[in-house]
């Protein structure tokens, strides 16, 4: 079943139980107008990005690679994308672009300036646990915000999912207590594999606390870099993926963790391939983070952390370019208690939307 409901302008809040194909099914026939709508603006805005034009039967043998890939390890996701086409009445490869449209971009088709600031902290000392970004992307992705609600067959673990235009998963949190973040880093060699933003919402299905997913994300093959920010009422940390292996940083408390777009840990410094305009940016992000989350007192309300996501550099402004990466939203996930204060588009003029599972 689906909740279609607007949230406020720019959310769609869609509540979905059931199977994996039932809740794909409803997921999709929530979004089937806008999801079409989408896939028709320059296949997924895919051509507003790139230097020359791409086609979906181009796409076909890269979308077959990944799609055999997630079904292979995670058919439970795969099936998700199959009732995502048939509720929203397109084809299995246009609902599988939707979900691979990132690693499709790459990084060498073009100058990605970078995006998101993301940051946690948790533990005796710091205050309830919270994990607070912003997301900075480009395509002029918060015409197209959902939060999804899903409750699967089977399980009594329930989970709230920030999704952009079709995406199984982007971030969130679960009824456990688990929330889970990202940010992009740019290294090693992309290729057929798990999408990070799939390998999120799969954390979030079967995970109950940090330990547990670093186990699961070990498992899985991911098709690009990644960093993931994860909190849980015990433990913060972020974990770098480059070419098959992870990093892990664990924050002491009550310090927090910050984490914007070059990697952090030794090992994988090196590996960096951020653009030096990007990388500026990059440390700029970080280090007001770090000193904007230290300023923050235990008792610091989300609105608190939302203003701090509001703060420019931390807050990426729209240049008026479809290509440039920009804050179209801004999250604050509180695992202990199942909310979400959301803000979409520019987080500095847009007000907060609270979910909560």
């Amino acid at each position: 079943m689906s909740d279609p409901s607007p949230a406020g302008p720019g959310i769609r809040h869609i509540r979905a139980c059931g199977t994996p194909y039932e809740i794909g099914r409803a997921h999709g026939a929530a979004l089937s107008t806008p999801l079409r709508a989408f896939l028709d603006d320059g296949l997924a805005r895919l051509n507003h990005l790139v230097p020359a034009p791409l086609t979906l039967a181009a796409l076909l043998p890269s979308i077959t690679a990944h799609r055999r890939a997630v079904t292979d390890c995670l058919p439970d996701l795969a099936e998700e994308v199959a009732g995502l086409a048939d509720g929203a009445g397109t084809s299995e490869d246009e609902a599988w672009l939707l979900q691979l449209r990132r690693e499709i971009l790459g990084y060498s088709r073009i100058p990605t300036g970078g995006d998101c600031t993301t940051y946690a902290r948790t533990g005796p000392g710091a205050g309830p646990p919270v994990l607070a970004q912003t997301v900075d992307l480009s395509g002029d992705l918060d015409t197209h915000i959902s939060v999804l609600e899903i409750a699967r067959t089977g399980t009594a673990r329930r989970s709230l999912v920030l999704s952009f235009a079709g995406l199984l998963g982007y971030l969130g949190l679960n009824s456990d207590g688990l929330a889970v973040g990202l940010n992009l880093v740019l290294g090693g060699t992309w290729g057929p594999g798990v999408p990070p933003y799939l390998a999120i919402r799969h954390l979030l299905d079967t995970a109950a606390d940090t330990g547990q997913a670093l186990k699961i994300l070990a498992d899985l093959p991911l098709a690009s870099s990644r960093s993931l920010m994860l909190c849980d009422p015990e433990r913060a940390l972020y974990v770098e993926h480059l070419d098959g292996d992870l990093r892990v940083t664990e924050a002491a408390p009550p310090a927090g963790l910050t984490h914007t777009n070059h990697y952090l840990h030794p090992d994988f410094a090196p590996a960096d391939e951020l653009n030096v305009f990007a990388r500026n940016s990059s440390l700029r992000r970080l280090h007001a983070a770090a000193e904007g989350l230290a300023a923050l007192p235990a008792t610091a309300t989300p609105e608190d952390h939302l203003a701090l996501l509001s703060t420019p550099p931390v807050r990426v402004p729209d240049r008026g370019d479809i290509r440039a990466e920009r804050t179209v939203a801004a999250a604050v996930m509180l695992p202990a208690s199942g909310r979400l204060h959301l803000r979409p588009g520019d987080p500095a003029r847009s007000r907060t939307r609270v979910f909560g599972l």
